[in-house]
């Protein structure tokens, strides 16, 4: 919602799979007058991944607290359009294994940028190919079985 506030001139979707942080998410965007530009969609995001209202239609993702890159990576790119970019919070100490160049071109990914302090980082992915139609896997499947 801070992103919502400091870029006047865009629309936002937020995502939570839990009823109680959506419901939570719906009530502050009411409070804090962004009603007509953002919304909450309550929905796993395996399951909003694969609708076609979502998938494939967005310039930006930003996630924060997840998962697991592979499970970040799997789950986020189908949202990304070609070009689009996947801004993911990341712990302070850069860990370049933790973003594999081949793992991240299943999903049509690539490394970016990583940009950080001693406080916090992120790394910027950019999705650079369509992510192919099995992908994500069923709901709970990327956390159990991570693909790298």
């Amino acid at each position: 919602m801070a992103l919502a506030q400091w870029w006047p001139a865009s629309q936002w979707i937020l995502l939570d799979g839990s009823e109680r942080r959506a419901v939570f998410l719906h009530d502050a965007v009411e409070r804090l007058g962004l009603g007509d530009r953002v919304s909450v969609l309550h929905a796993a995001a395996e399951v909003a991944g694969r609708d076609d209202r979502q998938r494939g239609r967005f310039d930006l993702v930003v996630v924060r607290s997840f998962g697991p890159p592979a499970v970040v990576a799997e789950c986020g790119a189908p949202f990304l359009r070609p070009g689009g970019r996947l801004v993911v919070s990341e712990p302070p100490a850069f860990e370049p294994s933790r973003w594999p160049p081949d793992g991240l071109a299943r999903f049509g990914l690539e490394l970016e940028k990583r940009a950080g302090s001693d406080d916090a980082s992120v790394v910027v992915l950019q999705q650079r190919t369509e992510v192919s139609a099995d992908v994500p896997r069923r709901v709970g499947i990327p956390a159990r079985r991570p693909r790298w």
